[in-house]
Parts: structure tokens; C-alpha cells; sequence
């Protein structure tokens, strides 16, 4: 195992770590820590004891909302200060680390949970090193960047017993409740199309890596937030936000809106992994007849084909469009109401009808929109009025078998499949851009045509080279630990 150094110099293993810390918990397992923690302490059965990886941005907010519940933010973890500064504020008697290794090392017998609002590279290896030590965890969407680690998060929650939700909080709200009552009753019918489309990015993508030279800003540990990426030299505008256009770091607009735009559809419909995926992509001319290649860089726009098997055998086929690309507004929409949210959106095209919602599944509608008050479907299915945060706060305090951790709206059971299928289309995406040179020519043999998916064993059947994106090769001294 190769040893991981930390910030201060000190010498981290991983494994041993791990073990030293599963033989603790263990323990906390057959002693109550309200008889360990002596006079005073206060159940877990009441509050539940968070660390937060990420404590700045996303990570902020996601904090803020932990702690309107039963919630003790004990520890924080950021390695950048500067984003850090408000939670550390907000929250003075929580412990702070810039490295989440030491923290889990020293604090995990402290500890009940784990969040991980990291940038897309760091959550598989941050959210697999708490469960192993048996911490419940809130991951923000996408669940990883890469496909196989979705699949081994999904597998860890299960062999180490954990509560687990992904951040893509519309999967608590009651618009996609709403779509599956709707599609339940027959409104629709069998919904064999999906379009689903994003205004994002958001930031720069289609370019070149950055040539000029920047320095480090002195409260950012620039080794640790590249973490399982390679090295490379600090640039400006990257951090803290701009790493979602890059493959190393980021997985683009899809990455960032697919897990709030896909998941009702992948909820509604029932659908698993897809069974093919092909994609065409936005070009960026550098000179006349000249196509920029830019293979570290997302692309500015795509369109993505996504096809699965339905629960009704029947083909369902998915359309994503980023870039502001968006599909043709159904006959049924008046030509001054809005489609989806404006920017973002889904519609489902069924063979009796269509329907239609916004980002997180917000306003779903029938279409036309008449039909809305006209319709009066009994409600089946229970909403989450504690919210996606509570929620998951709730089930956590009540354990792993509870009726709370079972109905929990976004578990790796249901995010690491909804993550795998979002994640397919950036290989497809990325495949786009493989390049070889073939008796001195230069081709593109992933471009325009269908890669075959066997979702089972996570393997694109007739084009190997894709498969390179399916895991990507970790930094040295970083490991998943599976």
C-alpha cells in the first residue's frame, strides 16, 4: 500500500486506518456511546453527530441544512480556508482538517456521519473511506465521476450497512411524485420517448488547458484538492468552481443538472442501466475548417441517446441535450407557455399523452395544460414534508433496518444506478474524442456510431477503447479500498 502523505508531512495508511478504525467500531457497536461518552452525552437515538467534507459552497448550504434538524456539526473539512470561513464561523466548536484522511483516522469514534460535498472527483474515495468505518453519508450529486465507482458505492452501502442519499434533493419533492401518480392512473400511457435538456454549462468548456502560470493562494492545499487526478501546476479559475468543465475534475453539464433532470423519468418509468448510448457533440473552430481538439475539456454542447428496456419490455429511448439545445416544443404547449423551467426540463411523450416538469421534477404538468384542472388523480404515494435533508438526518438516527432508512427517496440502491446511467453518456461523450492514427491518417473511430452497453458487467461489447472510461487510474496514493 503506498503510503499518503499529508499536509504536515505525516505518513497515512489508508488500510491501516481502516482497520484500526473498523475494530473501533465494532466495538461501538456492543457498548451504547451514551455510556462511553460518561455524564452529559447525548444519545444518537437524538442527534445525530455530522463531519462535513467539503464546507464551503455547495458544502455550505448543504451544512446549513443539516443543522435546522437534530444535528451536531462537529467536524469540518476543506482544503481551501477561504471557502471554509463561513461554516467555520457559523459553527465555532466544530474541529477543523483541511485533509478528510486525518480527520476520519482521529475523529471517527466521534463520529455518526458523514457529508461529502467535494468536487465530482473526490466523492467516491471520501464517501467509501466513511462507510468502511460504518458512518451513514450524504453525497452530492453526481454520486461519483466515474461508472465503476458508482457501482461500488452502491455495493459498500449494502455490505457495510449504512444510511446512505445522494444530494439531487427533488427526488423528496412532490413534483415527481405527482408524474408517477399521473403515469400510474394511465394518463400517458406507455411513454416510449424521454427529452430531457439543461441550459448548463454554465462555465468555460470547449477549450484549452490554461498556459500561463499562477500562484498557489496561500490558503489553499492545491496536492490535496487534485487528490485522485493527476498533477498538474495550479491555474487560475479553476477553483472553486470552473473544475466542472474539465474531464479530471468535473463530468460537465450532464454531471452537474443530469441526477436533478434525468431522475424523474428514471423514477417514473422504472428504468435501469441503459442497453446503448451515442452522442454527437458541439464543434469549436480554431480557423478555417480547423475543429479545436480538446480532449481534456467537456464539450460546449451535446446530444445524447440513451436507450433502455422498460419494465414493460417495450424500448424507452432518452434524449439529453445540453448547451442550451433544446427539443422541439410539443404541439399541445400554447406558443407562449413556458416548456419545462424555461432553461431545463423533461418531457415524456407516452402513447396517450404527454407530460412534462421543470429541474428536480418542479412543476409537472399534463399537456395540454388544460388537462391539469381537469384531472383529479388520488394520491398514492407519501410526500416528504421533513424534506431531502431531514429526511436522510431521520433516517440515520433511527439505523440501517428502520422504516425511516427504507423510505428514504435517494439511496445508492436508486442514486448509483441513476448515477451509472448519467455517467454512460460521458463516456459516450468522451469516446467522441478518442483519437489513433491509422496508416498515417488520423481517425476518430468512437464518433457516429451506437456503443453497446452490458450494464451487468459495466463493458461497452463493441468498441474496447471506451471502455477506458468506465474506471479511471487513480494518483498514486490514492485507492477506492476495494
Amino acid at each position: 500500500m503506498v503510503q499518503e502523505k499529508n499536509n504536515q508531512g505525516d505518513s497515512v495508511s489508508r488500510r491501516s486506518f481502516l482497520k484500526n478504525g473498523a475494530l473501533t467500531a465494532a466495538g461501538f457497536m456492543i457498548v451504547p456511546r451514551h455510556v462511553l461518552g460518561g455524564k452529559g452525552f447525548t444519545a444518537p437515538s437524538d442527534r445525530l453527530i455530522i463531519a462535513s467534507i467539503g464546507a464551503g459552497g455547495k458544502g455550505e448550504s448543504d451544512i446549513n441544512e443539516f443543522s435546522k434538524g437534530p444535528v451536531d456539526i462537529a467536524y469540518l473539512c476543506d482544503v481551501d480556508e477561504r471557502r471554509a470561513a463561513n461554516s467555520v464561523k457559523r459553527f465555532p466548536k466544530a474541529k477543523f482538517y483541511k485533509d478528510f484522511r486525518q480527520m476520519l483516522e482521529k475523529e471517527h469514534k466521534h463520529i455518526d456521519a458523514v457529508s461529502v460535498s467535494t468536487p465530482d472527483h473526490t466523492h467516491a474515495v471520501a464517501a467509501m473511506a466513511a462507510m468502511q468505518l460504518g458512518k451513514h453519508v450524504y453525497v452530492q450529486k453526481p454520486l461519483t465521476h466515474d461508472i465503476y465507482e458508482a457501482r461500488m458505492l452502491t455495493q459498500a452501502a449494502n455490505r457495510y450497512k449504512v444510511v446512505t442519499q445522494m444530494g439531487n434533493q427533488g427526488s423528496s419533492g412532490d413534483g415527481v411524485r405527482q408524474l408517477m401518480e399521473w403515469y400510474q392512473a394511465g394518463l400517458v400511457g406507455d411513454v416510449h420517448t424521454v427529452y430531457c435538456w439543461t441550459d448548463r454549462p454554465v462555465w468555460p468548456q470547449g477549450i484549452p488547458w490554461p498556459t500561463a502560470k499562477a500562484e498557489v493562494p496561500k490558503e489553499l492545499d492545491w496536492d490535496l484538492w487534485l487528490g485522485t487526478a493527476p498533477y498538474k501546476d495550479y491555474v487560475d479559475k479553476l477553483v472553486p468552481f470552473n473544475w466542472r468543465g474539465w474531464w479530471d475534475y468535473g463530468t460537465g453539464a450532464i454531471g452537474d443538472m443530469g441526477c436533478h433532470i434525468i431522475e424523474p423519468p428514471f423514477r417514473v418509468l422504472g428504468l435501469g442501466y441503459p442497453t446503448s448510448v451515442e452522442c454527437s457533440v458541439g464543434s469549436v473552430y480554431v480557423d478555417e475548417f480547423k475543429r479545436g481538439y480538446f480532449p481534456e475539456s467537456c464539450p460546449p454542447s451535446s446530444h445524447v441517446i440513451l436507450r433502455f428496456k422498460g419494465k414493460n419490455g417495450k424500448e424507452v429511448t432518452m434524449h439529453w441535450m445540453d448547451g442550451g439545445i433544446q427539443p422541439e416544443r410539443p404541439e399541445e404547449l400554447g406558443p407562449n407557455e413556458r416548456m419545462g423551467d424555461g432553461g431545463n426540463g423533461a418531457l415524456f411523450i407516452g402513447s396517450k399523452g404527454k407530460m412534462m416538469c421543470g429541474t428536480y421534477g418542479m412543476f409537472p404538468s399534463l399537456l395540454p395544460t388544460s388537462r391539469n384542472s381537469q384531472v383529479n388523480v388520488p394520491q398514492t404515494i407519501a410526500r416528504v414534508p421533513e424534506g431531502h435533508y431531514q429526511q436522510w438526518v431521520n433516517a440515520a438516527i433511527a439505523g440501517y433496518n428502520s422504516s425511516k432508512a427504507k423510505g428514504l427517496s435517494s439511496p445508492f440502491s436508486i442514486a448509483g444506478p441513476l448515477t451509472e446511467t448519467v455517467l454512460m453518456s460521458n463516456l459516450a461523450i468522451r469516446s467522441f474524442d478518442i483519437k489513433k492514427e491509422v496508416d498515417g491518417k488520423t481517425t476518430f473511430p468512437g464518433r457516429y456510431i451506437k456503443l453497446l452497453w452490458d450494464g451487468q458487467n459495466m463493458k461497452i461489447t463493441n468498441f474496447d477503447d471506451a471502455n477506458q472510461f468506465v474506471k479511471r487510474t487513480y494518483r498514486d496514493g490514492w485507492s477506492l479500498g476495494v
